[in-house]
């Protein structure tokens, strides 16, 4: 199984896979381990990455990138209608009302969803990855940033599986870093005692995220999260191309935004002027050639200038550190490190003024860029069976306080319960209890819009289906399960009713808890924690729940709300003389209809990837015919030099005339009407040409290889010679061979030999530039021929000579070859023998009754 972590950036992806018992970021097929976040779509064919990225200039209405901020949002909203005027290529509306993009495909004009958009990037990513492992990949955690809501989580995890990937995990970023600085760390206190307390910081392209983390011996807990979406490396890149813009139009009077390639251009050297003034403080050029109209341009600026030009910008970098500390309800004495990611985190204002805020040196003992990716790929590995892993527990926390609302009619309206504060403990699964007669709606959503980075709070809407009375006519008890899952989306995951089937007259129903099955361990304790302040939170709705054990429940009751584990608890707080009979009940699950904010239907789903996999062969067949246009003119190139160089001696000046013309001819072919052919049409070419070219290059490599082949026959003919030769002698190595198998040797020898002399004696004769007299082929099968005939007779072993009897006796008594004979196992030389006598030699051993070594 394949063990891989992606980082899907703003502006640049990472790979990390898990293989030889580490961590590995993997580099793509320009050797680089940073993949840009970019897809461009041609005539033929879509570029994704670095190849794409190359064509941000050149093809820039259909280059598509920054596009990670658009995930779960509706063409109206607001922050989609502001960055519209910002952006080089088109964005349009989908069909159900989400954001897409506008491009030129296939000479079609196609709206590609945000999610078939990043299934292109994953897509890439997946290929890059399974060229590392040299095998398929399936499995793989994804990052998302800590901010993102329940709709732009679907979003990503959708795009997933366009691209044909089992997500096993969405993972915040900021605690793939904390699982990256972790799990290494062999100091970290027990379970037992106060944890390590570190603040993590992650200042990327385009977002700005903080969280704050508990680490023991074998597990993390986030304790809470801050972050601002609108902060990053952008903002600093928008402020210098502000300023070369208004610097551009007083010195060339120029408008660098009236033209979407010379402003790409413009952020370009600007991104790259940025990265130069984090490294020096002096005044740096920044020069464009061409830039619009023919002009060059050129400027500069130093950091000083820089930081003052961002005051705004920097300013906005200590709020959610404030935001978090309050949050954690930490003093700055309590952070034991400040650890800084992210690309914009090597921006020495942004270093200094975080390091200000808590007071102490920031650390830097992760890979800026890489530790999210290895932090993906390290949570893989623990969710994949397939990995030995240091045991090691990753409890989340919920970003944003989650809350169910219902109509009532109790009440006359609505009524609403918040299910998951802030900072909630995720993973994590509650159990819900209604009383009702008939199915029933629940809305899930966001109960503090102003913090949200999204305009809707609306989670979605979930109806509890086939709810009915009981046979008494009185309201069912119907539990719900809702869920925040691994990807940290919330669900109503079940719903059963609770039917009671029988109770004994006069005995009182006693309110059974239907357990679901149990989270992991720092789950229940969480759970266990939270059990006294979401009872506490269900008094004002559902505080009559011990009242409704000893009488009928009313026909709509409110909501109680446990967590799973909470009423062992409840039970254990009555008092023992209060032990009733047991009601018997029957427990039966309630089907849900699940409508999530701008969730993707099935078969828009299955269309998209479908769609994918058509795309994917798309640009197989490009790449194999531009393969095929390549041989062509990688052939006409080769051949026109070897034609003068290594290969003249072996063609007629007739030949290279017609050889020379034909490749000049293909090479003019290819770039007028053979610029845009089929993929047979080249191979038919390339074939023409070494119909002509091929049998140049065969008399060369005969040529080349020919002397060598004689020289390995000649040898095998000498030894085999000296061998008849040795035989006449009556050499005794070679006088138990056959009279008859020696004149067979001798006859093979003397005919491979005139063979060899006849034929080096015809090609002696012949020109370079005419087909040779003999190929090395033959010459090898002849030497293989003789090999195969001689070498058995040469080299079979003499027969073995059998001793006479006589002999064998006295090589038994006597030495042999003038050698005593070893005595045998268990005597030894010197001592008595079996029957009891003493030796007859004088035992030099100081105690008989020891053997020596």
């Amino acid at each position: 199984m394949s063990v891989v972590g992606f980082d899907v950036g703003f502006l640049n992806c990472y790979v990390a896979v898990a293989r030889a018992g580490g961590i590995e970021t993997v580099a793509n097929e320009y050797s680089d381990r940073c993949t840009p976040a970019c897809v461009s779509f041609g005539p033929r064919n879509r570029s994704i990455g670095a190849a794409a990225k190359s064509q941000v200039v050149t093809n820039c209405k259909n280059t598509v990138q920054g596009f990670k901020r658009f995930h779960g949002r509706a063409f109206s909203d607001p922050y989609i209608q502001s960055l519209k005027s910002s952006l080089v290529y088109d964005l349009a509306q989908m069909p159900s009302g989400t954001t897409g993009i506008k491009v030129m495909y296939m000479e079609e004009e196609k709206v590609f969803s945000i999610e078939q958009v990043t299934a292109m990037l994953l897509t890439k990513m997946k290929e890059t990855a399974e060229h590392a492992l040299k095998k398929p990949v399936a499995d793989c955690v994804v990052s998302v940033p800590c901010y993102y809501t329940d709709a732009e989580r679907r979003s990503v995890v959708d795009a997933a599986q366009i691209a044909g990937l089992n997500c096993l995990r969405l993972m915040n970023e900021t605690t793939a870093v904390a699982l990256a600085y972790g799990i290494y760390k062999q100091d970290l206190p027990a379970p037992e005692e106060k944890p390590r307390i570190v603040v993590f910081v992650d200042i990327g392209h385009s977002g700005y995220q903080t969280s704050v983390c508990a680490f023991n011996k074998g597990k993390l807990k986030i304790l809470a999260t801050a972050c601002d979406p609108e902060l990053g490396g952008k903002d600093f890149d928008e402020m210098l191309v502000r300023h070369f813009c208004e610097e551009f139009g007083k010195k060339y009077k120029l408008d660098v935004k009236t033209k979407p390639r010379a402003l790409v251009r413009l952020y370009q050297e600007c991104e790259k002027l940025k990265k130069l003034m984090s490294a020096n403080s002096s005044d740096l050029p920044l020069n464009i050639e061409c830039f619009m109209n023919d002009i060059d341009v050129s400027g500069k600026l130093n950091r000083g200038q820089f930081e003052e030009m961002c005051a705004d910008v920097l300013a906005r970098v200590e709020a959610p550190l404030h935001n978090l500390m309050e949050q954690a309800k930490l003093k700055k004495e309590d952070i034991y490190a400040v650890e800084i990611v992210g690309g914009a985190s090597r921006i020495p204002s942004v270093k200094e003024r975080i390091s200000k805020f808590f007071g102490k040196e920031l650390s830097t003992t992760l890979n800026a860029d890489e530790a999210v990716a290895r932090g993906c790929a390290l949570q893989c590995a623990i969710l994949s069976p397939a990995f030995k892993v240091r045991e090691f527990s990753i409890t989340d926390a919920v970003a944003y306080p989650i809350s169910l609302k219902w109509n009532s009619a109790a009440e006359e309206g609505l009524s609403d319960c918040e299910v998951f504060p802030k900072n909630h403990a995720a993973p994590f699964s509650k159990v819900l209890t209604f009383y009702r007669r008939e199915p029933f709606s629940l809305e899930a959503y966001y109960n503090t819009p102003r913090e949200l980075p999204y305009p809707d709070p609306t989670i979605g809407q979930f109806v509890i289906q086939k709810v009915v009375p009981q046979a008494s006519g009185e309201s069912s008890k119907v539990k719900v399960k809702v869920r925040v899952n691994i990807h940290g989306i919330f669900s109503v995951s079940s719903a059963s009713l609770v039917e009671v089937q029988k109770t004994e007259e006069g005995e009182e129903p006693m309110d059974t808890e239907q357990q679901a099955t149990p989270e992991k361990e720092e789950e229940k304790e969480e759970g266990n924690m939270q059990t006294d302040q979401d009872e506490t939170k269900a008094q004002g709705d559902g505080q009559k729940e011990t009242e409704e054990e000893k009488k009928t429940p009313p026909e709509n009751e409110e909501m109680e709300t446990s967590p799973e584990e909470s009423k062992t608890e409840k039970k254990s707080d009555q008092p023992p003389q209060a032990k009733k009979p047991k009601v018997k009940t029957k427990v039966l699950e309630l089907p849900i209809e699940n409508s999530p904010q701008w969730e993707l239907a099935i078969d828009m789903l299955n269309l998209f990837v479908e769609n994918e996999g058509k795309m994917i062969m798309q640009d197989k067949l490009e790449k194999e015919r531009n393969d095929a246009k390549n041989y062509v003119e990688e052939y006409v190139y080769d051949m026109r030099d070897k034609l003068h160089g290594r290969l003249e001696k072996f063609v007629s000046e007739a030949d290279r005339d017609i050889l020379s013309f034909q490749l000049e001819d293909t090479e003019n072919w290819l770039y007028e009407d053979g610029e845009d052919q089929p993929k047979q049409q080249y191979i038919d070419k390339l074939a023409e040409l070494k119909k002509l070219g091929q049998p140049i290059q065969e008399r060369y490599m005969e040529s080349e290889e020919r002397p060598r082949a004689f020289d390995d026959m000649g040898k095998q003919i000498q030894m085999y010679m000296k061998i008849v030769e040795a035989y006449k002698t009556k050499e005794e190595q070679y006088d138990h061979l056959d009279q008859e198998d020696i004149n067979k040797v001798d006859k093979m020898v003397n005919d491979a030999m005139i063979w060899m002399n006849s034929k080096m004696n015809q090609q002696s004769k012949l020109s370079l530039t005419v087909e040779p007299a003999v190929r090395v082929r033959e010459i090898q099968d002849k030497t293989k021929e003789l090999y195969s005939t001689c070498n058995p007779i040469v080299t079979k072993p003499k027969p073995k000579v059998e001793l006479p009897k006589d002999d064998k006796a006295g090589e038994q008594n006597g030495p042999v070859n003038g050698q005593e004979k070893a005595p045998a196992e268990g005597t030894e030389k010197g001592t008595a023998d079996s029957t009891g006598n003493p030796p007859s030699t004088e035992s030099t051993n100081p105690r008989p009754d020891m053997d020596l070594d």
